[in-house]
């Protein structure tokens, strides 16, 4: 199979080796560079890169990927969508290739989209951003998705096991850009509730409550918000608007509206576990975490957060265990935690402290 990874990038010079060593395994790299002035371009074509330099204005996201896929060969069988900032662990393609099936549109994989301090995963879920060469076009200013757009139907998603994709940012680079273009995404498709939550999201980053609460009302109430997963997520980002307004109550009706609509998710019971907390809500905390923990199989969608799957269950329930005179349980969920968390110092004195008062040292 001829296998071409294509990418967008500006000023990202510092990534361009790291990248390159992953990328090796394809037939070729095609990239489009929107501005660079840091000597990303130079290097890229130093290490192997195809690269053209074009600018985009306005800037949109699509637009960039769109202009990077026509750079890939026609006769290419599996095109690569990654961006500089990420990386493949070795022996990707091997695994890409055993799984790709004659007619297959697109292939799902892990990727791991944060990393804990302490090098541990963060978020995690399943991409899909490598695909046929034809039918398929990028949409929508941020947040971009594939789209399907050739004749029939699309050949079906394969499942590609083993194969993973690292992302490691720069995190002094900006989003500020963001938001104005989803603002334009959902302008332009007013209809997609996609766009809608993710819009609403933003706001919260921006710390614009009502607009984020007002917002992500209108996302529950579209016709087309069915995933009960991203609806449960819009729950709870209205409760942490509610929360920084300073409105508990309204914010812990959000959140059990968010366990109600999607049970099977730890983030809706960590949470309110968490404001409980805060409360002095020892009974409810251990309840809440309780359920939290039982859910075992974590989920692939990147709604699926990284607290609820760390340290953070585990460590709530020592604290609640401890102010309700139980320290051996106490105890007990403080290594699970710091087990999960091993490089954390306040958790490993949590442990320390309830070995001492307990006397089960070691």
């Amino acid at each position: 199979m001829k296998i071409v990874v294509y990418a967008i990038c500006k000023d990202e010079v510092q990534f361009v080796d790291r990248w390159m060593d992953s990328m090796g395994e394809a037939d070729r790299v095609v990239v489009l560079d929107t501005g660079s002035t840091d000597g990303t371009v130079e290097q890229l074509r130093a290490r192997g890169a195809e690269v053209t330099v074009e600018t985009v204005m306005p800037w949109r996201f699509d637009t960039a990927r769109n202009r990077s896929l026509a750079l890939v060969p026609e006769d290419t069988d599996i095109c690569v969508c990654t961006d500089l900032d990420e990386v493949f662990h070795p022996g990707w393609r091997a695994l890409l290739e055993a799984a790709w099936l004659p007619g297959t549109g697109q292939a799902t994989y892990r990727y791991t989209w944060s990393f804990r301090p302490d090098g541990g995963e963060g978020v995690v879920f399943w991409y899909e951003k490598v695909h046929a060469r034809k039918g398929y076009r990028w949409v929508h200013p941020v947040h971009e998705v594939l789209a399907w757009t050739g004749d029939g139907t699309p050949g079906p998603t394969v499942r590609v096991d083993g194969m993973q994709l690292d992302h490691h940012p720069d995190p002094a680079k900006s989003r500020a850009q963001y938001l104005p273009l989803l603002e334009l995404s959902v302008a332009e498709a007013p209809e997609d509730d996609r766009n809608m939550h993710y819009l609403g999201r933003e706001y919260l980053f921006h710390q614009r409550w009502d607009d984020c609460i007002r917002t992500l009302e209108h996302h529950l109430s579209m016709p087309t918000a069915t995933w009960k997963d991203e609806r449960a997520a819009s729950m709870r980002y209205i409760a942490r608007a509610y929360r920084r307004k300073g409105e508990d109550r309204t914010a812990r009706d959000w959140y059990l509206r968010a366990i109600a609509e999607a049970p099977h998710l730890r983030e809706g019971y960590v949470e309110l576990a968490y404001l409980l907390y805060e409360l002095g809500e020892w009974d409810g905390v251990l309840y809440l975490t309780g359920c939290a923990l039982a859910i075992t199989e974590r989920p692939r969608t990147y709604i699926c957060e990284a607290e609820p799957w760390g340290s953070l269950p585990h460590d709530l329930r020592a604290i609640a265990f401890s102010r309700t005179g139980r320290d051996v349980l106490a105890l007990a969920e403080a290594r699970h935690a710091l087990a999960l968390e091993p490089d954390n110092a306040r958790l490993r004195g949590n442990v320390t402290l309830l070995e001492e008062r307990t006397g089960y040292a070691g």
